[in-house]
């Protein structure tokens, strides 16, 4: 069912009109947040980048903030969303995430936990992914908690008793592979489809429910709406991907057939990147975009009714909504189809919030970490932020303050490292024995690599320089590995 945009129209400029009541009256507001899955920050119709249909979003940035430069810190391991949520509901920096959840849950820190302890009714749903913690007990209300991501498929063993193969991987080859394979909208390969019902509409049927809940409870709500959407396998109904034929969809301006450094730095045989063949084609690109814009636009159209749900329970003017993504995803950008790279397509998100004292179209600039909603909700809440690194964006959104970080890091496994600085952006790959250098305002697109140039030799160092000095106050474990390597000799 798609919202009726007159009345979510209606409802946000109500929420804008309405005074800052919590902040005079000392009532707690509502928090409703909403966190997507492998989605970029391009891709917000609003944010006029790309050819993609995300009205119930576009709202959000008409009538809230948007914060342009939102990041993921980065990961331990291949599942970079694991990291993300563990940072995300502990609110430690990511080199002491694994034992900040085992500590958040021991101690009862966690962020919902803590939204308890401040008075809320905390209500979940949709993907976890939280090593070391069970979403169940961290929350008042639970349901249908999903794991890291819907099942893979597999081709049946044929008869003459040959193993059976991924189906849905490496994919599509050409036009005549792409006619006889795998569809997004075949119910039959379970994945988003298993148990009868679309797990993003699975997902805003729960919410529509609780709203109808809290309708009636006097007690504010936190709510922990994380879709499974726009993971792969980015499944939607047919007429989704009909929206979007492959003329629509525009080839990324720095498409590779293959990633020079792709096999040292995350490995040819990861699995986000089996999903499309390689060398990377053009068609077999547009194919996975058509795809995934299809999910998204889906998903937009769960939100709109998790929206129009919460004008209808007559929270709507004290209620934040915050809108976010775990991290980004490449999807045919610099050669890659997953997020473990440093570059801003898989690193940067959307953020977006709406709220009693919000501005209407703001555009902050400042680089944040999408973990620092934890923070910002504490606050908001009253709740105690002790032991949390991540910090409060409310200065931001008050005008209060214009800087926040004045640099952003990021780092895959021991494999990459990452600092953008102003603007500037220096990666480094250990593994791979390569440096790379961009200028992101004079090349957003991160396609002229400066690290050889030697007009450039002393940005290089000093950008050097800022990475080590970061890294060692974030307890980076490659530098420690480093030193004990160097003790050893």
């Amino acid at each position: 069912m798609k919202m009726d945009k007159r009345k979510f129209a209606a409802a946000l400029a109500c929420l804008m009109l309405v005074s800052p009541v919590w902040a005079q009256d000392h009532e707690q507001p509502n928090v409703l947040f909403i966190f997507a899955d492998d989605m970029s920050y391009e891709t917000i119709g609003a944010a006029g980048m790309l050819d993609i249909d995300t009205p119930n979003l576009d709202k959000l940035v008409e009538n809230g903030a948007s914060f342009t430069h939102a990041y993921n810190m980065g990961a331990w391991g291949g599942a970079v969303c694991a990291a993300s949520r563990s940072m995300l509901n502990c609110g430690r920096f990511v080199w002491q995430a694994q034992s900040g959840v085992k500590a958040g849950v021991s101690e009862n820190r966690m962020w919902s936990q803590r939204m308890q302890d401040a008075g809320y009714q905390t209500y979940m749903s949709g993907k976890w992914h939280v090593p070391g913690a069970d979403a169940e007990p961290l929350f008042n209300v639970a349901k249908n908690v999903r794991g890291g991501m819907p099942n893979d498929f597999w081709r049946k063993g044929s008869a003459d008793g040959t193993k059976p193969k991924r189906y849905g991987y490496g994919r599509p080859v050409d036009e005549d592979d792409y006619k006889n394979g795998w569809k997004p909208w075949d119910v039959t390969n379970g994945g988003f489809w298993e148990g009868g019902t679309h797990w993003s509409e699975v997902l805003a049927n729960d919410a529509v429910d609780y709203l109808a809940a809290a309708a009636e409870d006097d007690k504010p709500f936190f709510m922990y709406l994380a879709f499974n959407a726009s993971h792969d396998p980015r499944q939607s109904p047919k007429e989704y991907i009909d929206r979007y034929p492959l003329d629509r969809i525009k080839l990324p301006e720095n498409f590779l057939s293959q990633y020079p450094y792709a096999d040292k730095i995350c490995g040819l045989s990861l699995r986000d990147e089996k999903l499309m063949p390689y060398p990377r084609t053009e068609f077999a690109v547009k194919v996975h975009r058509q795809e995934y814009f299809a999910i998204i636009t889906h998903m937009d159209d769960q939100i709109g009714r998790i929206f129009q749900a919460l004008e209808k329970s007559g929270k709507a003017d004290n209620t934040y909504i915050v809108f976010t993504a775990d991290h980004g995803l490449a999807c045919g950008h610099h050669g890659f189809s997953g997020k473990q790279n440093m570059y801003d397509h898989s690193v940067r998100v959307p953020f977006l919030v709406v709220g009693p004292d919000v501005k209407p179209g703001m555009k902050i600039d400042a680089p944040i970490y999408l973990q620092d909603v934890m923070a910002t909700s504490l606050e908001l809440a009253g709740a105690s932020s002790e032991g949390v690194d991540f910090k409060s964006l409310l200065p931001l959104l008050r005008g209060e303050s214009a800087e926040h970080y004045p640099e952003i890091y990021g780092a895959y496994m021991n494999k990459q490292r990452m600092i953008t600085q102003g603007d500037w952006k220096f990666i480094s790959y250990p593994t791979a024995h390569v440096e790379r250098l961009f200028n992101l305002k004079k090349d957003p697109n991160e396609m002229n690599d400066l690290a050889a140039n030697p007009e450039y030799a002393a940005k290089l160092t000093q950008m050097r320089g800022a990475l080590t000095q970061l890294s060692t106050s974030l307890g980076d474990p490659l530098l420690k590995a480093h030193k004990e390597k160097k003790k050893k000799k």
